[in-house]
């Protein structure tokens, strides 16, 4: 299988960091994004990003997880919030379950993958 290969410099590119959710909000209109507010450490800061899992978590579930962030992703509008990077998540073929990926122990917010 050779499709699809990237080089390592390509890997290199994705800054990929551990990130706290602090705070899930409902955007009107939306019925599959929540606006999340991530921590993402002292050296990136907070962000705000749109995700489309509300059909999978609940807000409780989803304050104070934490999560993988890809922070240096272009900037993209959803429902005129803008998303400023994306969270990794898993998925089924057909998308009948998604969960999150998430560090197997606790970690710095901040903290490198890779």
């Amino acid at each position: 299988m050779t499709e699809g290969i990237v080089e390592f410099s390509d890997w290199e590119k994705l800054n990929l960091r551990v990130a706290e959710i602090k705070k899930v909000e409902e955007i009107k209109g939306a019925d599959k994004l929540y606006k999340l507010t991530l921590d993402v450490g002292p050296e990136i800061g907070e962000r705000t990003i749109c995700a489309g899992i509300k059909s999978y978590y609940s807000k409780d579930e989803l304050k104070s997880k934490k999560i993988i962030y890809f922070s240096n992703l272009k900037p993209r509008i959803l429902k005129g919030i803008e998303s400023q990077g994306m969270l990794l998540a898993a998925s089924t073929g057909g998308h009948e379950k998604v969960v999150l990926i998430s560090p197997e122990k606790d970690i710095e917010n901040g903290s490198r993958i890779g």
